[in-house]
């Protein structure tokens, strides 16, 4: 089986193109530089020339707060970009899994969003994510695979973990969101789940992959100053209206996994467990 990965070069694809190739998988990784997946010629002669039984597409506008100056820019990667994968996917019957966002949800809810719950984007980036399922989901719906996931960290890029651990060494105190909550999700595990998903090929529809579990940003930053040694004490609880954002966040981002046992697949384990996994100097 041949895969092909777009936006290999993301924190995400990063680990998803790693996982296939420790798998021995027949794969591609292409980056946003090697393949504009806004570029319906380019994307047509990707699939001509690697002839993909699965791709994975993590090539996204990730940058939450742009994307309310910039609609049109970050729809054209959201929305136009899975559109066209899923064209070329149903043309030449290769099955695409499509990573997408808490964020196509209201955030507002109060226990775990289901795979079928009715997403109420409040911001751009959610809207153009939204776009982008919706155009996969209808070419594609018997072989099209939607998956969120939330508050990504990993080895490659930078993210809220990294961050945490660089301002430990840098401040005496700090001051982290306490009114937010969601699923801290390693991508590595996120990349398992990926490839997991392509091995089936009769998955089809919306999955939630993210850590078990709920956290608060200050929960997950006292969890690394604590793993690092340092009082977790440090990080001082605050609120969202502190740091205001061009974009509203998600009060409530957590992502319910049903879909999963459905299938017989791998359930989530618990985002503590994760984080030491992730980065075994901390522990």
């Amino acid at each position: 089986m041949r895969w092909l990965v777009t936006g290999a070069g993301g924190m995400l694809g990063h680990d998803v193109l790693a996982r296939l190739q420790a798998d021995r998988a027949e794969v591609v990784g292409l980056t946003h530089t090697e393949l504009d997946v806004t570029d319906a010629a380019a994307v047509e002669s990707a699939f001509a020339e690697h002839r993909p039984d699965v791709v994975v597409n993590c090539a996204a506008y990730t940058a939450v707060d742009d994307a309310e100056a910039h609609e049109e820019d970050a729809l054209a990667i959201n929305g136009d970009g899975p559109s066209l994968l899923a064209r070329a996917a149903a043309a030449r019957g290769s099955r695409l899994l499509h990573v997408s966002t808490d964020y196509v949800f209201a955030g507002d809810g109060t226990e775990p969003y289901a795979e079928d719950a009715k997403p109420a984007p409040r911001t751009a980036y959610g809207r153009t994510k939204l776009v982008g399922e919706e155009a996969v989901l209808d070419t594609l719906p018997t072989t099209g695979v939607v998956v969120r996931t939330a508050w990504l960290y990993g080895a490659h890029g930078s993210n809220f973990v990294r961050t945490m651990m660089r301002l430990e060494k840098e401040r005496d105190t700090l001051d982290v969101v306490a009114d937010q909550r969601g699923q801290p999700t390693w991508t590595a595990d996120v990349a398992a789940r990926l490839v997991e998903l392509g091995d089936r090929p009769d998955a089809a529809g919306v999955f939630h992959a993210t850590s078990a579990g709920e956290a608060t940003w200050c929960d997950l930053a006292r969890e690394v100053f604590q793993l690092l040694g340092a009082d977790p004490g440090r990080v001082r609880p605050t609120t969202t209206e502190k740091f205001p954002r061009p974009a509203p966040r998600p009060a409530y981002s957590v992502l319910g996994h049903d879909r999963w046992a459905d299938f017989g697949m791998t359930t989530a384990r618990d985002w503590r467990d994760a984080l030491r996994d992730a980065f075994p100097s901390l522990r």
